[in-house]
């Protein structure tokens, strides 16, 4: 089956979602950043007292960068899984915009934008959480908001493409549990994967979270490496593979 080029279109889609989430700001919003915070805080407050400095940085440091790289992968996730899935089954709102001008590929193309951009404000907004606790040591920090929009990108795309195959809205559940849930714990949110068994590191190096957490670290800390190009084009890779799977069949599911 034919993929067809995302046009303009994709816009109308993107606004479409933008203005029900304005007009459910509030709630979204505040049920969106009370997790992270509470993480922060327990975790951070509560485990480190008992750990140590962590190449210099205290532990509240440390996972602050994992906790932003994480829940932006978690805002993007849920938009392209039960939030798209809802809109495309229970709502049949594709089946309306596809009804005018917009084709598939536009439908499709702007949901990723609309999981792009949540990842953009919840990095944005826990940036701000972290420069408020006093947790941000340079203005390079900022370069973790166009991390988010490469990460929400990849992370969205992927979400698009198991949402093209789940048979039903409980099928997340194992998204979530065998994907979503091991990279939060085991890709260096809460630890440095230094410390772990060389096998699991090299695992864990390939999630697609870890390269992201290794780059928002980095930039937060104002220390850069050569092997950021490197982990920059992995997500790159991923998140374009994954945008062209998701199109496709995301089409396919749709036609029939």
């Amino acid at each position: 089956m034919r993929v067809e080029r995302v046009s303009y279109r994709a816009l109308h889609v993107w606004e479409r979602d933008r203005d029900v989430f304005f007009r459910l700001w509030k709630t979204e919003f505040a049920s969106a950043l009370a997790e992270p915070v509470v993480v922060l805080l327990a975790m951070g407050l509560g485990l480190g007292g008992l750990v140590g400095l962590i190449s210099g940085q205290t532990y509240l440091q440390f996972i602050g960068a994992g906790i932003l790289a994480s829940y932006a992968m978690f805002s993007a996730t849920f938009e392209c899984t039960y939030s798209t899935f809802i809109r495309m089954e229970h709502q049949r709102t594709f089946d309306a915009i596809i009804a005018t001008p917009v084709n598939i590929e536009d439908v499709i193309g702007g949901e990723i934008l609309w999981a792009t951009t949540r990842s953009l404000i919840t990095a944005a907004a826990i940036l701000l959480i972290l420069t408020l606790f006093r947790l941000v040591a340079t203005p390079w920090a900022l370069l973790v908001l166009p991390l988010s929009v490469l990460s929400g990108f990849m992370f969205g795309s992927m979400a698009m493409f198991f949402t093209s195959i789940a048979p039903s809205i409980t099928s997340f559940g194992y998204y979530y549990t065998l994907f979503i849930t091991p990279m939060f714990f085991f890709g260096g949110v809460f630890f440095p994967l230094t410390n772990v068994p060389p096998f699991f590191g090299v695992i864990a190096g390939f999630f697609p979270l870890t390269p992201t957490i290794h780059l928002a670290r980095g930039v937060m800390n104002g220390q850069f490496e050569l092997s950021f190009i490197y982990q920059a084009a992995y997500m790159l890779a991923l998140a374009l593979a994954f945008f062209y799977l998701a199109l496709w069949k995301m089409k396919q599911r749709l036609i029939k």
